[in-house]
């Protein structure tokens, strides 16, 4: 099998990798496209110690899954996290923090920048025929950015600051948007700016935010500065939710925090359901975010590619 190899922060390309073997209640999925999102960047440079195939971002075909004949044919895309469902925490309904939890292409599972990959039946959700593979292949970061809204109730007359608009970004902004909050996006790169204008999403200069003036701040750049600028522009008593992941450690004053009684929400997976069915509708359509396709050959290019300051979303196709 043909695949991208992740081993002590090298990724390579190779050509002798096994089939995954389908065991009982998984299926064995024939990628159709791949895509590259911050969290597979942040691995290459070290932020998880990860050996194996990366990669979680997918929409595929079902080629195998002997107990459920009914899935086989199926084009699908997947939740990343494989859970044990035994645990207190799963028992509890908290499958994505399950105690024994592993993670697609991130955590102790081979991932889908490949030919093939396998999950778990129950992760898996039928994409429906009025959804491309271009846009389906968003599902899985859509879920996450409606994630902030399971977690935070946004009211029509919030003031929120989302900081970055890149992958992820975006689908955060388009999300929040329909809220009616009253949203300002900071990003640097014309492109992202244009692609939020052209949606009526106001953009705003990181100068000219005001400070301790925002009821709800979004930290989705991946990098320390946006953390900065969100602790400033937070009111007292406001919230901060941290859609990034970093490599390295945060230095923060937790004595403001506690002083201004600032929230902070963690925040990572997300709902599918209401993902394709936004999909589906036409409500968000993110497929103008892809910026270029690469053959699996040329997954290591794809990745220096999608690594350039303010490119959105690259897809990897098997």
């Amino acid at each position: 099998m043909k695949g991208l190899w992740l081993e002590n922060q090298r990724l390579s390309y190779r050509d002798d990798l096994p089939i995954p073997v389908v065991r009982h209640g998984e299926a064995l999925i024939k990628i159709r496209y791949a895509g590259i999102c911050a969290t597979d960047l942040e691995m290459v440079r070290g932020y998880y110690p990860f050996t194996g195939i990366p990669g979680h971002e997918f929409v595929g075909d079902v080629v195998s899954c002997e107990d459920r004949p009914d899935l086989l044919g199926k084009r699908i895309v997947g939740e990343i996290n494989i859970t044990c469902g035994n645990c207190d925490r799963c028992k509890r309904g908290e499958r994505t923090h399950c105690r024994n939890r592993k993670v697609l292409g991130i955590n102790q599972w081979n991932g889908v920048f490949a030919e093939y990959c396998v999950l778990p039946q129950s992760n898996l959700y039928e994409v429906p025929h009025s959804i491309s593979d271009e846009t389906a292949i968003f599902t899985e970061p859509l879920a996450a950015a409606l994630e902030i809204q399971q977690q935070v109730h946004i009211k029509p007359n919030d003031h929120v600051l989302l900081i970055g608009a890149g992958r992820l970004g975006q689908l955060i902004a388009y999300t929040l948007a329909l809220t009616s909050c009253k949203l300002q996006v900071v990003t640097r790169h014309a492109n992202q700016k244009a692609m939020l204008l052209k949606k009526s999403i106001p953009v705003i200069d990181e100068l000219k935010i005001q400070m301790s003036a925002m009821d709800i701040v979004i930290e989705a750049t991946g990098s320390p500065h946006g953390f900065d600028i969100a602790r400033r522009a937070v009111r007292p008593g406001g919230i901060i939710v941290l859609k990034s992941t970093y490599k390295g450690d945060l230095t923060l004053n937790m004595s403001s925090i506690v002083v201004d009684e600032i929230k902070i929400v963690g925040s990572r997976c997300g709902p599918f359901d209401p993902a394709i069915r936004y999909l589906n509708t036409g409500i968000i359509d993110p497929a103008s975010m892809i910026d270029s396709i690469y053959e699996l050959e040329n997954g290591v290019a794809a990745f220096e590619h999608a690594a350039a300051p303010g490119i959105l979303k690259v897809l990897i196709k098997p």
